[in-house]
């Protein structure tokens, strides 16, 4: 039901939101000179997505937290080795999972059915769509409306506070998919491989969690210009 135009404009309204970091080479400069400006920008742009990456492999937002902590060390001590073969995102995100992996399986977890399972939360309202076989509009009854633009910062911070509070309601999968695939611009292909599932399954956590975020958003819009989308 969300089609091509349902996901993009979600995908290019969450990526409008987050602050653009230096091209890789900058950053990569910064990190071996010890740049404290560079390491801190790099903090706020990851660190949110790495604990939602991690915490897929560990029990707990604490071993989660400590994955990260190692993680940022290993990188520290390792980006002199750092060859330019991939972006630095995904080098820093596979020694991410490398390092929870291994503290997932210390700690013996045993993954419920639930997390890997296809959750049966809503996703867009039916009432919303015409009958299956109509020609306008792609179905939709009445098609979404564009959101206001994020040009203000005071808005922008606002909507990312929103963002972050849709996420943190997502089960800790759809979290991880939604944030590699839609705010960090990982690969389809990538995020199967990080998080070690199939397209399938990869495709219909990405789906639940757009929905949510969307709907999220549109409540938010909806109570700020008193009147819906």
């Amino acid at each position: 039901m969300t089609g091509t135009r349902y996901g993009g404009s979600l995908v290019r309204y969450l990526r409008a939101v987050i602050v653009a970091l230096p091209p890789d080479d900058v950053l990569v400069a910064g990190l071996r000179a010890g740049d404290e400006e560079v390491f801190a920008r790099l903090l706020d742009g990851w660190s949110s997505s790495m604990l939602r990456l991690a915490r897929t492999f560990v029990s707990t937002n604490a071993s989660a937290e400590e994955v990260v902590q190692d993680t940022w060390l290993a990188v520290f001590q390792g980006v002199g080795r750092f060859e330019g073969r991939s972006s630095l995102k995904t080098w820093v995100y596979r020694i991410l999972v490398r390092t929870a992996r291994k503290r997932g399986d210390r700690e013996q977890r045993t993954v419920p059915l639930t997390s890997l399972s296809v959750e049966d939360a809503p996703t867009v309202d039916k009432g919303r769509f015409r009958g299956r076989d109509d020609r306008y509009a792609g179905g939709w009854l009445v098609f979404p409306q564009a959101w206001p633009t994020t040009e203000s910062e005071v808005l922008a911070r606002e909507v990312r506070s929103v963002v972050a509070a849709a996420l943190d309601l997502l089960p800790v999968r759809q979290q991880a998919v939604l944030t590699l695939r839609d705010i960090d611009g990982q690969s389809a292909d990538e995020v199967c491989s990080l998080l070690e599932i199939s397209s399938a399954n990869q495709r219909v956590l990405l789906h639940r969690a757009r929905a949510t975020v969307r709907n999220h958003l549109e409540r938010y819009y909806e109570a700020t210009a008193g009147g819906p989308l």
